[in-house]
């Protein structure tokens, strides 16, 4: 959550180079945002609405700087107000961003309050910008490393002072931040894309990291205990695309990225050739021999690809899985195995949760672990010892679809690497595996050829206050990715149930004005599942099917039935998925929604 910039420069006003930066991350929350210069002293501009908005209230206060740090909000503590938009001053002296969750905020507030410190806003990023103040005796470096010595919880922050026109220090713990090298110039972000153009040189910064700049020059130091002990940094050339954030065709970055699913699996295909642990990396092999079972651990979205993926690795690997929502785990005793593969899945590599349940069973003496990412740089792939990267390209949607797509693609890729090493599938098997595997993406774009009859069902649901998912086997994970995708941009309320739950209570809130949407493929459980669709339609409940074309269902008056263009097996969550994710995003269009930035979201979720 919240996306930050900094910069210093010696030869440039750096305020465009920030609203740039701010409308590359405004995907990571946008209930407000601001910048904040040094230009003969402290000077802002905060606004409640989009980076566009700013950037014109910029132009008309004509800000400029050669220092300067921007934010864009997603809210956590106090409102979306002005008063509580960052950047936050410290007096006229220290001006501070803050991407995180200070947690002993309010024990510190309190202590600065008794030595008579105003506060304007509600937020704990004010706290910690008066706490560094209250440390500055002329030294910005030592006042936030005082600052820093106090708090508990997880930042990415930026500071400047008025008493140094170019000199920046910035710090993480738990959030993301990048540095970027310039020639007279240093900067600082959320994301490497905030900064494409402007340099291609970068350094991750690791937990627990303080960084001073200035335009010609950074130094690092590590916080161990109360100390601040200088490190190096790898210097990594990494070119941050700009070009992927922009629209072409498509009226919102969801379209987009769901039409560009095809490519993204064929993307993450691309690079394979036969199905070998080295995929995974070079220890690979070692690991998966010895791997009794496995442990996935994911947030969202991608709590569900773990699992779909679960099905695929008991059946096909013989490998025992659990999945585990990563906020739960890490706050719970659980039995350890050193012989687990820990699978931690995440599509920017820097979700805080599932970070944390990454460290958490590292500690527990689970160190053969796996991160499937869709960013080869971020802190878990860092953290791991082995790794798959997607290929999904950036994405901007806080509604996840190619990323999701393209984790299903390399745990089945997982799958079958680990049946060979474990004996339970011949050459012959796993080339048919691969034959399927490889025709996906063909097939994905053969079931977006649908979209108009997905759009007329849209156009019923769109009225609706609630609708009911159901699915069984492997595709009951797919009927609840399909209801958070419609509770995330449409703001319908939705639940998923596994089919066969039905009259354990789900079938109580079944009539005529709830909708039903049934992921119907052709397997072995189909007959089940109709027999569960005839207990909706006895209660007058109307159905909306999508159906592999040899189900035998037809439409009736209240039965409607989308046909899919053929049945894929093992693999059919990654087609019926597709259908889902255009009903949600139609759905939220018609209402009128804004599809990329749904209320009280954001894309990365940086905090507990």
């Amino acid at each position: 959550m919240c996306g930050i910039v900094a910069a210093t420069s010696r030869h440039r006003n750096i305020v465009p180079l920030l609203v740039q930066g701010l409308k590359r991350l405004e995907y990571r929350g946008y209930d407000s945002c601001g910048v904040a210069v040094w230009n003969e002293g402290l000077k802002r501009v905060r606004s409640v609405s989009r980076v566009s908005e700013l950037s014109e209230q910029i132009d008309k206060s004509n800000l400029q700087g050669f220092l300067g740090i921007a934010h864009t909000r997603w809210a956590t503590h106090g409102a979306p107000l002005v008063c509580n938009a960052h950047p936050h001053f410290a007096g006229d002296q220290i001006a501070l961003i803050h991407n995180g969750i200070i947690e002993n905020y309010e024990e510190i507030r309190a202590e600065l309050l008794a030595k008579g410190v105003q506060f304007s806003s509600q937020t704990d990023s004010e706290v910690l910008a008066h706490l560094v103040n209250d440390c500055y005796q002329g030294d910005l470096l030592a006042a936030v490393e005082g600052a820093l010595n106090r708090v508990r919880g997880a930042y990415a922050i930026a500071v400047f002072s008025k008493d140094d026109p170019h000199r920046v220090v910035v710090a993480r713990q738990g959030s993301p931040l990048v540095l970027g090298i310039g020639e007279g110039e240093m900067f600082a972000a959320s994301d490497t894309m905030a900064l494409a153009g402007e340099t291609e040189r970068f350094i991750y910064m690791e937990d627990g990291d303080v960084a001073d700049l200035t335009p010609d020059s950074y130094a690092i130091y590590s916080h161990q205990g109360q100390q601040f002990i200088p490190v190096e940094r790898e210097v990594c050339h990494v070119q941050a695309f700009s070009n992927a954030v922009e629209l072409g065709p498509y009226r919102h970055y969801m379209q987009k990225e769901i039409f560009e699913q095809p490519r993204a699996i064929a993307d993450t295909l691309e690079a394979v050739g036969d199905v070998t642990p080295g995929l995974f990396g070079e220890k690979a092999e070692e690991v998966f021999k010895d791997v009794e079972r496995i442990l996935m651990i994911a947030c969202g979205t991608s709590y569900y690809a773990a699992l779909t993926s679960k099905y695929w690795l008991e059946a096909i690997a013989g490998i025992p899985c659990d999945v585990e929502i990563a906020s739960e785990y890490r706050y719970r005793k659980s039995v350890p195995n050193p012989k687990t593969l820990v699978v931690t899945i995440s599509q920017s590599g820097e979700t805080a949760d599932t970070l944390a349940a990454l460290k958490h069973a590292r500690d527990l003496g689970m160190t053969k672990t796996l991160t499937i990412c869709n960013v080869p740089t971020s802190a878990m792939v860092r953290e791991s010892l082995l790794r798959y990267i997607t290929r999904a390209g950036v994405e901007i949607g806080v509604a996840s679809t190619k990323a999701f797509t393209t984790q299903l693609t390399a745990l089945f890729l997982l799958t079958i690497c680990l049946a060979k090493v474990k004996g339970r599938i011949d050459s012959e098997t796993e080339a048919e595996y691969m034959r399927v595997l490889r025709h996906v993406p063909k097939a994905v774009s053969a079931v977006l050829a649908l979209e108009p009859q997905v759009i007329a069902w849209a156009e019923r649901f769109a009225s609706k206050q609630n609708a009911l998912f159901l699915g069984r086997g492997i595709h009951y994970p797919i009927a609840l990715e399909g209801a958070l995708k419609l509770k995330e941009i449409s703001y319908i309320h939705a639940e998923a149930y596994p089919a066969g739950e039905l009259k354990h209570g789900p079938l109580a809130l079944v009539d005529e004005s709830i909708p039903v949407v049934t992921v119907a493929p052709n397997d072995e459980l189909l007959e089940k599942l109709k027999s569960n669709m005839k207990e909706v339609e006895a209660r007058k409940g109307e159905l909306y099917v999508f159906a592999d074309a040899d189900t035998g269902l037809e439409s009736s008056e209240h039965i409607h039935v989308i046909r899919m263009p053929e049945n894929y097996g093992s693999l059919s969550p990654i087609l019926h998925v597709v259908p889902l994710q255009l009903l949600a995003y139609h759905t939220a269009c018609i209402r009128g929604n804004d599809v990329d930035k749904p209320r009280n979201l954001a894309k990365s979720v940086t905090t507990e």
